[in-house]
């Protein structure tokens, strides 16, 4: 914590005395449609985020800021949010005078607006022919998450899962059925890395400089590229300043978890420039939820985080701006493990150590007929060290190190034409290495040009193409469309589909993998039979799948896929909206993650294989309602069904393995039929989550969420190589949260308590699901009046 309160001195030396610019101040008053106050409406003004709330009579007001271009938002639960921008000029005295009409305010999920684009990025995710949702920073801070995966583990469609790659120490994501190597996460626009076995682990990002969270599902790879083949996660930090100010929080939970975050923002040279830095330490003393066989130890283990950010941008002269930004994260954990066998106890010290680095440097441009220019360079390097240790003796039993590093350059460009044609397109390249292959780099470059139109009042329609061309597997075009057909003003239709490519990394083809704290080894598709002997030549294996070997071709062909939705929105009044939405997703020579062996320790050898035609389909439904004042309501649901039709193929055609079922308990054995089969592994078929939200009286805010996930496969137990009904399953589970905030000292301060799981659920197939956690924090704004 020393490096904290070091860096609070420097955050707030910020405000010594600068040059003195002339404040002003806002006014205004809030209320319904028949002209009644609306006490106790928030009012935001961006990028500073000065917060306050109408009093009794509906008024508000903000004293001393500084004169510039902001963004302003007006909320109440019950009512539309408002939204504009507003320039304030020294002096000004003209008051706001804003009503707000009945309906949705739609605190956990908003839909975009065109004012979403984030400046380091021409992209605009309203432009998707795909699903969109949009998380605010509002609803984080209402939430008390602290890490991504805490975030997106409460929205629809998303699934939190374990990285195998990495142990518990790693969480992924999984939307409408992908999992994580589908689906890219990107800040401010551009691609993060450090993906173990495909999977980026969320845990480790913070957000707690984060203004919104953009979640697009199915292919978006015409705007995003190859790894978004089943959707994107765009994480967008907080930019821009007018004013000087900064921002302290620091919680503190149940196992010793401590957060502290450190913000400072500043204009310089006349509003022209702005920087801003940003800095979290987080650390917890970890948790074991399978203590039958790990005494003293932890299935998460204890760890600290560090994460730091600076954004500075500036405006040359008219239309012109360039940008810097840097953005490091550094996380250790170590542990003891203690493995209990008959009467032999073993105790060892896991150790890791991951550090990731990115940069980005970029031009703007806005030309004089409209057209606006993007070019960004970014770089990024990311290394992992991980080494067991016997405890006592201090003698290195394994280890591993792994360092990844991509240079990326784009040149984005958007022109619309008038308010009913908009063009975006793009050409860029990436060359990506990988210290573990030795002469193996990927080269990748690209194009995309996407164009959204209104065509009358009712009809509008998106659509794009993305050509991508890898050195080692060719190019691949990528077609995608979108259309909205408005019926009425209480309902509207949608449907879009879209293609997607992604070629093989070097992992999937050339890996020889060892996780040492479980065992357990993956090898990669185009070494894989080199490698298999290596290991039988040193005595380490015990068991070969010839059926499954035998089927693998030599290398690992690109995956390809088709999404396809259709859905609509309906608002049968001011405090009703209904949004469903169906979708299918055919995969192409989906790559899967196998069993191939086993090895004599007792742990598995996997490896990956091409599926000739995998589907995820099914469908989502979300509501919200404000039928009771000061009460707004969020539910969703997500049915979803995945297949391997190569498996049903198999069933059918009586294929040994798949042409029997056995109940391991009972002995009983019997032929297979295709209705035996479950799906793929690690998806639910039922999926519901539920929001409340109350604002009180006295500033406070009252949350109340709960999660279902229904029963998902865990592991093929009677080794017929599908999952069928005798194999091991997690059971359907619910997770509960609250949080309670209170405002004081016109919003400088806030106070918040959260609990996580609070019904304590855990599971031993699940060890990355922590129990209950408790929190208890404070946030406090720093800047001059």
């Amino acid at each position: 914590m020393k490096n904290i309160y070091i860096l609070l001195v420097l955050t707030i030396s910020i405000f010594a005395p600068a040059s003195a610019q002339t404040k002003t101040e806002l006014r205004g008053s809030v209320s319904d449609d028949m002209g009644e106050p609306l006490a106790g409406a928030t009012v935001q003004l961006e990028p500073d985020r000065h917060l306050t709330q109408a009093d009794n009579k509906g008024n508000f007001v903000f004293k001393n800021i500084y004169p510039g271009n902001y963004n302003i938002t007006i909320s109440m639960v019950g009512y539309q949010t408002y939204q504009d921008k507003i320039s304030l000029n020294p002096g000004s005295k003209t008051p706001l005078n804003i009503k707000l009409s009945k309906g949705q305010s739609e605190l956990s999920e908003v839909n975009v607006s065109g004012k979403n684009i984030t400046p380091d990025n021409l992209i605009d995710v309203q432009r998707s022919a795909m699903p969109v949702t949009v998380i605010s920073r509002r609803t984080i801070e209402l939430m008390g998450s602290r890490r991504l995966d805490e975030v997106l583990k409460e929205q629809t469609g998303v699934a939190i899962v374990n990285d195998i790659g990495s142990g518990s120490r790693a969480t992924g994501v999984q939307m409408q059925g992908f999992s994580s190597q589908y689906v890219m996460v990107l800040v401010d626009g551009q691609p993060m890395i450090g993906r173990n076995n495909g999977n980026l682990d969320l845990s480790r990002i913070s957000v707690n400089n984060v203004e919104r969270i953009e979640l697009i599902k199915g292919a978006t790879s015409c705007l995003y590229g190859s790894e978004a083949l089943g959707g994107a996660i765009n994480i967008i930090t907080k930019h821009g300043a007018v004013q000087q100010q900064a921002r302290a929080a620091l919680f503190y939970g149940s196992r010793n978890l401590i957060d502290g975050t450190l913000e400072a923002e500043t204009p310089f040279n006349g509003q022209r420039g702005s920087a801003l830095l940003s800095a979290n330490y987080y650390g917890t003393d970890g948790y074991n939820t399978n203590k039958t066989y790990l005494r003293n130890s932890q299935t998460i283990p204890p760890f600290q985080n560090y994460s730091g950010q600076a954004h500075i941008k500036y405006q040359l002269g008219t239309g012109s701006y360039i940008g810097l930004q840097a953005r490091y994260n550094k996380r250790s954990s170590q542990m003891e493990q203690t493995f209990v066998s008959s009467d032999i106890s073993n105790t060892n010290s896991n150790v890791l150590n991951d550090e990731d680095l990115s940069l980005t440097a970029n031009y703007k441009k806005i030309f004089k007929n409209g057209l606006r220019s993007l070019t960004n360079y970014y770089f990024t390097n990311y290394t992992t060290n991980m080494q067991v240790k016997r405890v006592g003796t201090n003698e290195v039993l394994a280890g591993n190190a792994y360092k990844e590093t991509t240079h990326r350059i784009e040149e984005q460009f958007a022109y619309q034409i008038n308010t009913g044609l908009n063009f975006t397109g793009g050409i860029g390249g990436s060359r990506q290495n990988m210290d573990d292959f030795a002469g193996n780099t990927i080269y990748n470059g690209y194009a995309y040009l996407q164009g959204d139109v209104i065509i009358n009042p009712k009809w509008s329609a998106v659509g794009g193409i993305r050509y991508d061309h890898t050195n080692n597997y060719g190019g691949r075009l990528n077609p995608s469309l979108g259309l909205q057909y408005h019926v009425s003003p209480a309902l509207s239709f949608k449907a879009g589909l879209g293609t997607g490519f992604i070629a093989p990394d070097l992992r999937k083809r050339f890996q020889v993998f060892t996780n040492i704290t479980q065992g357990y080894t993956v090898l990669g598709a185009d070494i894989l039979r080199d490698a298999l002997q290596e290991l039988q030549n040193t005595g380490e294996v015990s068991e070969i799948r010839e059926s499954v070997l035998n089927q693998l071709p030599a290398t690992l062909r690109p995956e390809r896929s088709t999404s396809y939705n259709a859905g609509l929105v309906l608002t049968p009044s001011t405090k009703i909206k209904v949004e469903a939405s169906i979708f299918y997703h055919s995969l192409r020579d989906f790559i899967n993650f196998i069993q191939i062996g086993t090895k004599t320790n007792g742990q598995q050898i996997f490896t990956y294989q091409n599926l000739a035609n995998a589907v995820n389909k099914g469908f989502e439904v979300s509501a919200s309602a404000s039928v009771i004042k000061n009460l707004n309501a969020n539910f969703g649901y997500q049915y979803l069904i995945t297949k391997d039709k190569r498996v049903e193929d198999q069933i059918r055609r009586g294929q040994y393995p798949y042409n029997k079922i056995r109940n391991n308990n009972t002995g009983e054995t019997s032929a297979s039929v295709t209705g035996d089969y479950i799906g793929l592994e690690n998806r639910s078929r039922h999926m519901v989550n539920a929001n409340f939200t109350y604002q009180a009286p006295a500033n406070i805010t009252l949350t109340l969420r709960a999660n279902y996930r229904g029963k998902y496969g865990w592991g093929d137990d009677n080794n017929n190589l599908f999952l069928d009904r005798y194999d091991i399953f997690v059971r359907g589970f619910v997770l509960v949260y609250s949080s309670v905030e209170k405002r004081l000292m016109n919003s400088r301060l806030s106070l918040i308590l959260s609990g996580e799981n609070l019904f304590d659920y855990t599971d031993p197939l699940m060890p990355g699901q922590i129990g209950r956690t408790l929190t208890a924090g404070l946030t406090w704004r720093f800047y001059k009046d």
